[in-house]
């Protein structure tokens, strides 16, 4: 008997996270675990359909994995026919050779015994089609001390892990600062506590895996010291970021394709920046001429080879291991001896900011501050993150039942649902960096001191953005500011195209990356086209220009969620079907738009002889516009100087 359709009997299960009743399997970013429970299944054949073509799986298939005996399973959340995430996981029945798929269920934990006796025609005593589901735990490298918590409060235990690290370094931040003062501690002592209270955090959450920390920064280092300075820096820049995509291929193709959980190449991600930024500012400070230098590079310049523990502690400390920001190495090192609050900056007006501050400024507002944020993006994120998952975007049933235009509504809420859980991740780390006393930036004009010198968003500039660069430009900041003095302002040849598959390679191995990046190239190529030829039009009064925002705020947040699907849903099949459905509709016309459009419209073709005093360019498309917190600090202290 085979049949296209696979039919599931499940025992009583309640989903560990949101008690949906779904299948404990891991499903994209919804991590689950089967936990102590049994889930049994039942299935009538080995046809599936799959990615919208039927396959035959023959026994040869079957997980090498599972082992003999009256029907374990094995579960594998990708595809072994095309090796991308489609949407299925499957089981293998040892007794009798069978693999079968099933789609992921979750609206309902059951199934009704008449639906399963239709579905194979014998009843449910049927012992030889009925198999017992191993125990599964979630994914988890790190410590099984919080397990109890765990499952007290249904989260699984690497994001318990996660959280509560990041508690315990933000109280250990405010014990920081007030105990290893720099007025109280040398910069040693200060190094030595920073790096190894980096590397238990480490260790906690992702335990022996940490060692890949000291490998890629000891690799990188050894050609820091012992390559020519001439060279340093392009290969210590090929060694981080190949042996980060070693790490992410590993983990993903041989580990857990398609799950989610806090794994061990996240911070391996932020400390492959910090060692890029290094190397190319070691380079800058000791092998390239003051005059061959811009601004930004002659402020960021490392006129020295920091020692071992200098270089462990930037890249490890506790402070930024979890969760980042990075920050440049002389921010980190001004944090350390103590000189960050020094008056360096100047007004517009040539006096010194911040000149009449004479006591060291408190961060205890601000960080309050961001941690209401956090509370406020984790509520909402688990709230709304469960009514609009952005996959209903490609089931067949909502795209042929909802008009588009509330498709282009749901797609945009759902997209909206998604980001407050990076408000949350980005902002308690920013939090955490503050208690610690790192991330003064200066004074504003009343007085009051700034904190964001490595701030990684601005939450109302996302929000209401009205240019896909003002929201690129606001959204994972220090990332943005690595890719522009690391590739934007140095590659020769198409530094736009350049810096965005640097970002996808940077991000990990999923196509949906690729496909996200590529798509953004074409998105940044039409917006800064049609900003030049159609704004000066809309500038003639407040009314017009009001009319211009809401069309550019309603058509920004439109472009930026079609282009981050993939980014999400990760896999290949399921972003070609989302882009087919809405007919490729975006991608045509920004293709029309570069196209039909002149890149320098008549009344920038009238200014082009004009000198250009600003050097740096905007962002990541080039735009005199920029929001770089600490290039624009960069710029005062050179005229401070």
């Amino acid at each position: 008997m085979k049949t296209k359709n696979m039919h599931i009997l499940f025992s009583k299960v309640e989903c560990h996270i949101c008690a949906c009743g779904g299948v404990h399997v891991r499903y994209r970013q919804h991590l689950i675990g089967l936990g102590e429970k049994n889930v049994h299944h039942r299935f009538c054949s080995i046809h599936i359909n799959l990615i919208g073509h039927l396959k035959t799986l023959s026994p040869h298939h079957r997980h090498r994995d599972v082992m003999g005996g009256a029907g374990n399973i094995s579960l594998r959340p990708h595809c072994l026919c095309c090796r991308w995430y489609c949407g299925f996981w499957w089981c293998c029945n040892a007794e009798d050779d069978h693999l079968a798929w099933y789609p992921f269920r979750s609206s309902k934990s059951t199934f009704s015994a008449e639906e399963s006796e239709s579905a194979t025609g014998k009843g449910s005593t049927d012992s030889r089609t009925s198999i017992m589901a191993t125990e599964t735990t979630s994914s988890c490298t790190g410590s099984n001390l919080l397990q109890p918590i765990s499952e007290i409060i249904n989260l699984p235990l690497d994001q318990v892990n996660f959280v509560v690290c990041q508690l315990f370094a933000l109280l250990t931040a405010l014990w920081f600062r007030l105990y290893l003062h720099p007025s109280k501690a040398s910069p040693f002592i200060r190094h030595v506590v920073a790096t190894l209270l980096g590397f238990y955090l480490a260790l906690f959450c992702f335990g022996w895996y940490a060692l890949h920390f000291l490998v890629q920064s000891g690799l990188t280092y050894s050609i820091m010291v012992f390559a020519g300075l001439e060279h340093m820096h392009k290969l210590c820049f090929i060694v981080a970021l190949g042996y980060l995509s070693f790490c992410q291929i590993t983990r993903v193709y041989v580990f857990d394709y398609g799950m989610y959980s806090a794994d061990f190449t996240g911070p391996m991600m932020v400390i492959t920046q910090k060692i890029t930024s290094l190397a190319f500012e070691i380079h800058d400070g000791l092998a390239r001429k003051e005059e061959q230098l811009t601004p930004s590079q002659r402020c960021l310049a490392v006129r020295k080879m920091p020692s071992l523990l200098e270089y462990l502690s930037y890249n490890c400390n506790f402070m930024g291991i979890l969760a980042g920001p990075t920050c440049s190495y002389n921010d980190y090192t001004a944090f350390i001896e103590g000189t960050a609050y020094q008056p360096r900056h100047l007004e517009a007006n040539g006096t010194e900011n911040g000149k009449h501050k004479h006591t060291e400024p408190s961060p205890k507002n601000n960080v309050i501050s961001k941690l209401c944020t956090c509370a406020i993006s984790l509520a909402v994120f688990l709230s709304v993150s469960k009514i609009f998952p952005v996959e209903r975007s490609i089931d067949d049933k909502f795209m042929a039942s909802t008009p588009f235009i509330l498709q282009v509504l749901y797609l945009y809420l759902s997209m909206l649902a998604t980001r407050p859980k990076y408000y949350f991740i980005w902002t308690l780390s920013d939090a955490i960096n503050n208690a610690a006393g790192f991330g003064f930036n200066g004074y504003n004009k009343d007085g009051t001191p700034r904190w964001d010198l490595i701030s990684n968003l601005r939450i109302l500039d996302i929000e209401f953005a009205t240019s896909f660069k003002m929201f690129l430009d606001n959204w994972n900041i220090q990332t943005a500011l690595w890719l522009k003095r690391v590739c934007y302002e140095r590659c020769p040849i198409n530094p736009t195209a350049a810096t965005f598959l640097l970002s996808a390679m940077w991000h990990g191995v999923y196509p949906g990356y690729y496909l996200t990046f590529l798509t953004g190239i074409g998105m940044t190529m039409a917006a800064r086209t049609l900003r030049h030829n159609i704004k000066p039009y809309f500038l003639g009064s407040t009314t017009h220009k009001s009319v211009y925002d809401v069309i550019t705020w309603a058509g920004t947040q439109v472009a930026i969620c079609y282009t981050v699907v993939p980014f999400v849903l990760l896999a290949v099949g399921p972003s070609l079907k989302f882009y087919r459905s809405w007919y490729y509709c975006i991608h045509i016309a920004c293709l029309l738009l570069v196209l039909a459009l002149p890149v320098k419209p008549w009344h920038l073709r009238a200014k082009e002889e004009q000198p250009q005093e600003n050097s740096l360019q905007g962002g990541l498309t080039g735009d005199h516009n920029s929001h770089s917190i600490t290039d624009n600090n960069c710029n005062q202290k050179h005229k401070a100087t």
